[in-house]
C-alpha cells in the first residue's frame, strides 16, 4: 500500500494534467483498514513517505479518505497538514460526520465532500438510481451550515462536493436538495 508507486502516480498524474484548470483533486481512496492487516503507526508511515515524494508534482491536490474511524486523530491530521492533503469529509454508515467531532478536519486550501451513504442498506431498497430513496434533508441541512462556518471561517476556501447514488439513491437529486437547500 503506497509503496513503489510513484511512477504510476506520476504517469496518472502527467496523462491528467491535459484537464488543466478542469482538474480537480486526486482522491486516494481506503479500504477499511484494520490492526490485522495494517496499524495506524504503519499506515502514517506509508502515507507520509508517499505524501513527502508527491506533494511538489505539478497540477495535482490530493485527498486523503479513511475508512477507520479509530484513525481519524491528530496525528493523521497533522500528517495531511504537513504535506498540503485534504482529509475526505465523509458522510457513510462507518465514519463520523464533521459536526460529531471536536477535530478541526481542514487542513489544506480546499474541502473535499464525498457523500457516500449505506451502500448495503440502500441496495436492500433499489438498485435504480433514477430517484431519491432515502430523505437526506435534514443531513444535507447539516452539510449547508458546515459549508457556511467554514466559508465564514476561510471565504476563499474551494469545496469539492461529490454525490455518490447511495447516498440517498439518485446522486443528481442529492446535489440539487443541498443547492436548493445552501439557496435558502
Amino acid at each position: 500500500m503506497l509503496v513503489d508507486c510513484e511512477a504510476e502516480i506520476e504517469e496518472f498524474v502527467d496523462r491528467m494534467s491535459i484537464l488543466a484548470d478542469k482538474l480537480g483533486p486526486l482522491l486516494l481512496q481506503f479500504p477499511m483498514i484494520n490492526k490485522f492487516v495494517m496499524n495506524e503507526d504503519e499506515f502514517l508511515r506509508h502515507l507520509s513517505i508517499f505524501l513527502a515524494r508527491v506533494k511538489d508534482l505539478p497540477t495535482v491536490r490530493f485527498v486523503v479518505e479513511i475508512r477507520n474511524k479509530l484513525w481519524l486523530t491528530e496525528r493523521l491530521l497533522d500528517a495531511l497538514r504537513e504535506n498540503r492533503v485534504a482529509l475526505a469529509l465523509s458522510d457513510t454508515s462507518f465514519m463520523p460526520r464533521p459536526w460529531e467531532q471536536k477535530l478541526d478536519l481542514i487542513t489544506t486550501d480546499f474541502v473535499y465532500v464525498h457523500w457516500l451513504g449505506d451502500r448495503k442498506g440502500i441496495e436492500r431498497q433499489t438498485t435504480t438510481w433514477d430517484k431519491t430513496i432515502v430523505d437526506r434533508d435534514d443531513d444535507l441541512r447539516n452539510w449547508v451550515d458546515l459549508f457556511r462556518t467554514i466559508r465564514r471561517r476561510t471565504p476563499d476556501l474551494k469545496i469539492y462536493a461529490y454525490a455518490n447514488n447511495h447516498y440517498q439513491g439518485h446522486g443528481p437529486g442529492t446535489v440539487k436538495l443541498l443547492w436548493d437547500s445552501y439557496k435558502r
